[in-house]
């Protein structure tokens, strides 16, 4: 694996995220069960079925070291709650995407994802010396391209016909990205929603 992307484990108050394992496979399905996940037609969740191929295909991308990927655990509970992970990395000119994220129905909109968005960019930025962190999600994932604005990425262009989906037809993607010289604010702002959400609980 390239020494760019290696395995960590990034700590939060809230959650922590540690490297994929095909040790989680269940815990993950259970995840996902929380809300049917995987009926999702705009988006990747494994299901019992689909498992196993979700983490094979996860961790042949790490040891070709254009991805890291991990699941998410509330720290609260010590149970998986979703998974993440960098992907798509870009050694040479040091740019890597943050994707393949979803979380169990109750930990949506709370304060997991805005620490996870936080330790990822944190880590990207501050330790791997990220120069552009992207975000790519389906055109017809509102609630996703909601999500990344919220972070303070900014939308660089939509992808026609981008990706070729399992039913024949073709994703049109939505490309988001935080730059280095942005950092500093978005960290800011993130630190706030997380002190925000960490109040409501």
């Amino acid at each position: 694996m390239s020494s760019w992307l290696t395995r960590t484990t990034l700590r939060g108050e809230f959650v922590t995220l540690v490297p994929l394992e095909k040790k989680h496979a269940i815990e993950l399905v259970e995840a996902a069960s929380d809300g049917e996940l995987w009926q999702l037609w705009y988006t990747g969740v494994p299901s019992a079925e689909s498992v196993d191929s979700y983490i094979e295909k996860a961790l042949k991308d790490e040891s070709m070291g254009v991805s890291l990927p991990f699941v998410v655990i509330d720290n609260a509970t010590q149970s998986i709650v979703g998974s993440t992970r960098f992907c798509n990395a870009d050694l040479d000119n040091h740019r890597v995407e943050i994707g393949y994220t979803w979380y169990a129905k109750r930990c949506q909109k709370t304060v997991i994802n805005t620490e996870c968005k936080l330790l990822l960019l944190t880590h990207a930025f501050e330790h791997l010396n990220a120069i552009a962190v992207e975000f790519c999600t389906h055109w017809h994932n509102q609630a996703s391209r909601t999500a990344i604005a919220r972070l303070g990425a900014k939308q660089d262009g939509i992808l026609r016909n981008h990706k070729k989906m399992p039913n024949g037809g073709y994703r049109d993607t939505v490309v988001f990205s935080i730059i280095n010289s942005e950092w500093l604010a978005v960290k800011q702002g993130l630190e706030y929603k997380r002190v925000k959400y960490a109040n409501q609980l």
